[in-house]
């Protein structure tokens, strides 16, 4: 019973926490097993490894001391023989050198045991005697009386030594062999405990992993099953239900409940949905007064002649007439009559641009008789001019805009040029003089008013212009480019779908 509740209190437990320490639970539970197996490793490295190292290093330090004492004794024997300085030199190299051998020597009581540790003990000890006897020897003539005697002392204790030697070396390779065949043994045991190991991480990590699995991917999937049948329509679904309380769980009653709201909105949408229609119809219906009203403005702009350019045409038609023959003022009310005819008898939006230009001659024809030399004018006409069409009186409005505000108020006159090309599908239309121009900020004034539509105190023909062509072409463009004491260009784009480039005759 009450491991049972120990269960069950571990499980709720698991589902109420977040889903960050659940990752972090399950990441960190990875990453202890993964260290414990290196610590795992290191330690049969060092069980093994090091003390192989330990064992082969003893053997290699009793054999360099049995080689050591043995290279002493034959060059001590050598230089008693035959004494000379460089027997002497030899001698005292291998007395250092075994010196250091013995030092070297192992004497760690947990390695060597009591035996091998006493058996060192006596080398070292017997050594010092060694020594001892061996320097007194040489430092001792051969007249001195006891000469034979110490120096057979020495030899003898030198045969000890290396039986000291060879017996300590003998022991050590003993005991190595003893220890190797002891490691050699658990080694046997190895694969089995690592095998032991790997499984019991294998097996605590696949119980965490299905634990993540049931928290985290097991509500995802029926979440996007779920949402598979709502593409579908099918709001009727039944609600998605998973057992945890975290942050998962919480993404679940929020998902029910976004279904339960998306399926009442829609029942909303659909009730609004007649609604809707009757809207829409009745915006097509201002959509239609409005291009009524367009029309109508463009009525009214037809019917309103600048009176100061009558005056001043009527003036000049007068002055002509008392100084020239008929002919001249003939024309002059021919290209009048044309002006008239065109403003107050065109009913249609577009007409083709060769009607617009041949308006534009007629206008400027008149401002020529008027200002002379001063003005000078010509049209580069690149298209078909009869096959295309513009909005209705789009071309004069703006060439009068040039004269009136950019040639007239040079004192030198200037020069007006309309220049029409097809590229990319559209016709580009450039209306140019090299007035007065306008200043940077004068211009952005201007440009600001024509895209807001507050062009009144400008006068309405540009801005009726800027209307038309953004309203009968959602690609259509007009702009305006000036600098002062340089001129003003006035761009317009009229885009066509398919149209072949044809030239015109240049005036």
């Amino acid at each position: 019973m009450g491991k049972g509740h120990l269960i069950e209190k571990l499980k709720n437990l698991w589902l109420s926490i977040t889903i960050k320490k659940k990752i972090c639970f399950f990441a960190s539970s990875v990453f202890m097993s993964i260290f414990l197996l290196i610590l795992f490793g290191m330690w049969m490295i060092n069980f093994f490894i090091n003390d192989f190292q330990i064992i082969l290093e003893n053997n290699t330090k009793s054999s360099a001391f049995v080689e050591a004492i043995e290279i002493e004794n034959q060059c001590f024997v050598s230089y008693i023989r035959t004494p000379s300085e460089e027997r002497k030199k030899e001698l005292d190299k291998a007395c250092r050198k075994t010196s250091e051998a013995i030092a070297n020597l192992p004497h760690d009581y947990a390695t060597l045991g009591e035996v091998g540790y006493n058996k060192g003990w006596n080398i070292r000890n017997s050594y010092e005697t060694y020594v001892q006897k061996r320097e007194a020897i040489l430092k001792m003539g051969e007249d001195y009386p006891d000469y034979i005697k110490e120096l057979y002392q020495v030899y003898q204790i030198q045969g000890y030594l290396e039986d000291y030697a060879r017996g300590f070396m003998t022991y050590t390779l003993e005991t190595s062999n003893n220890a190797y065949k002891q490691k050699v043994a658990y080694l046997k045991h190895m694969p089995w405990m690592i095998l032991i190991l790997g499984l019991v991480i294998f097996v605590i990590i696949w119980g965490l992993a299905k634990l993540m699995n049931h928290a985290l991917i097991v509500p995802i999937v029926k979440l996007v099953n779920a949402s598979y049948k709502i593409t579908e329509n099918n709001f009727l679904v039944e609600d998605v239900t998973v057992q945890s309380k975290d942050e998962m769980g919480e993404l679940v009653k929020a998902f029910n409940k976004m279904k339960y709201e998306t399926r009442e909105h829609i029942k909303d949408l659909e009730e609004k949905k007649q609604m809707v229609d009757l809207l829409h119809k009745r915006e097509l219906e201002k959509l239609e007064i409005e291009r009524r009203l367009e029309n109508m403005n463009l009525e009214l702009l037809k019917s309103q002649i600048n009176p100061h350019f009558l005056f001043n045409t009527l003036n000049v038609i007068a002055g002509m007439a008392n100084l020239e023959d008929a002919s001249t003022t003939e024309k002059m009310t021919r290209a009048l009559s044309a002006l008239f005819r065109y403003n107050l008898k065109t009913p249609e939006p577009e007409v083709a641009i060769a009607k617009e230009l041949q308006v534009v001659k007629d206008y400027m024809y008149i401002q020529g008789m008027r200002f002379g030399s001063r003005l000078q004018f010509e049209m580069d006409c690149r298209i078909n001019a009869e096959a295309i069409k513009i909005p209705t009186y789009a071309f004069q409005p703006l060439v009068e805009n040039a004269v009136i505000h950019g040639i007239s108020k040079k004192e030198d006159g200037g020069k007006i040029s309309i220049r029409i090309v097809e590229k990319y599908h559209a016709i580009w239309i450039f209306i140019r003089d090299t007035g007065v121009g306008m200043e940077k900020e004068a211009l952005e004034q201007l440009r600001y008013d024509l895209q807001r539509g507050a062009t009144a105190k400008r006068g309405i023909g540009l801005g009726n212009i800027y209307k038309r062509v953004h309203a009968i072409y959602p690609e259509g463009e007009v702009e305006i480019f000036s600098r002062k004491n340089v001129g003003t260009v006035v761009r317009l784009k009229i885009p066509q779908a398919e149209q072949e480039e044809k030239g015109c005759t240049v005036y």
